[in-house]
């Protein structure tokens, strides 16, 4: 009795090793990172799937938490580079500073499109490590993940068999999801459409073999002119579209105005973890992502 009496006492005296405080920048790696890192890890998301990832303020909340972060995870390719700096240099957190194992960039870690021969701002908000919106091929994310588990089992070394563990299962379940998305989305290859912003589907279009004819932008990261648009209309006479595709967290108007004089359809696609009602993890973005293109493209 008194053996069990002292196991009780020492367990209710030993504290319970402290979660991974991990802040991240956008709705993926977060849903990312507590796929995971499970009840081993705390995640903070940064933003929302209705926020543009390239234009967020470096709030004074924002910079608490980064001081207190154990590890940082974000896209990188300067998707954050109007805000993420700032916020590091202002946390003063030596752990998460670029360089350092508690920062991490998704973009390290897959091979990235649309690398500028030169960058010209005269060209637009052009990306000089390449495009950032890699997430949207689920091949992507399946690179990310393996470099993601890793870097938490050296920041975390206690629980690195946890993360080892779930990431396994995780990479399991991944792979059957993209094995069904691509059978699901055979009718899909060839599909004609329009984007909204430059870039901003291009890992997507990639990994279905879709065919991007237009872009409303006449430039990345500059809106869409009423001259630009016209013309894009008037391509449309000759190069038929089935779509133009959006992110949720985009204006529509430019996407709706083209919609209603051409004919096709206007798509929100939900972009991120967040960005519809059914996109509430990763596999539900994508099973959203695949069903909108589909009944879109009936």
């Amino acid at each position: 009795m008194k053996r069990i009496v002292l196991l009780c006492l020492t367990l209710l005296t030993t504290p319970a090793q402290a979660a991974l405080k991990v802040f991240v920048c956008e709705p993926e790696w977060g849903a990312l990172a507590t796929e995971l890192g499970g009840d081993a890890v705390t995640v903070y998301t940064a933003t929302t799937a209705r926020q543009d990832p390239h234009h967020i303020e470096a709030r004074p909340s924002l910079i608490a938490r980064v001081r207190s972060a154990d590890l940082v995870v974000c896209t990188g390719a300067e998707l954050e580079a109007g805000w993420l700096p700032l916020l590091l240099r202002s946390a003063g957190n030596p752990r998460v500073q670029a360089g350092m194992p508690g920062y991490f960039a998704a973009a390290d870690h897959v091979t990235l499109l649309d690398v500028p021969a030169n960058v010209d701002r005269a060209l637009g908000d052009l990306h000089a490590a390449g495009n950032p919106h890699l997430h949207t091929d689920p091949r992507n994310i399946r690179r990310v993940a393996q470099a993601l588990a890793q870097r938490l089992a050296e920041v975390d070394p206690a629980q690195a068999p946890h993360y080892q563990s779930r990431y396994r299962d995780f990479h399991k379940r991944w792979m059957q999801a993209i094995a069904r998305w691509e059978r699901e989305a055979v009718p899909l290859k060839g599909m004609a459409m329009v984007s909204q912003h430059q870039g901003g589907w291009t890992y997507l279009i990639r990994w279905l073999n879709l065919s991007e004819v237009a872009v409303l932008e006449p430039k990345p990261g500059v809106p869409a002119s009423a001259v630009h648009l016209a013309q894009v209309l008037a391509r449309l006479k000759s190069q038929p579209a089935k779509m133009v595709l959006r992110a949720a967290y985009q204006d529509g108007k430019p996407s709706e105005w083209l919609a209603q004089q051409s004919g096709i359809r206007a798509v929100v696609l939900p972009y991120t973890v967040g960005g519809s009602e059914r996109a509430t993890n990763l596999f539900g973005l994508f099973d959203d992502t695949i069903t909108r293109l589909l009944e879109a493209n009936r």
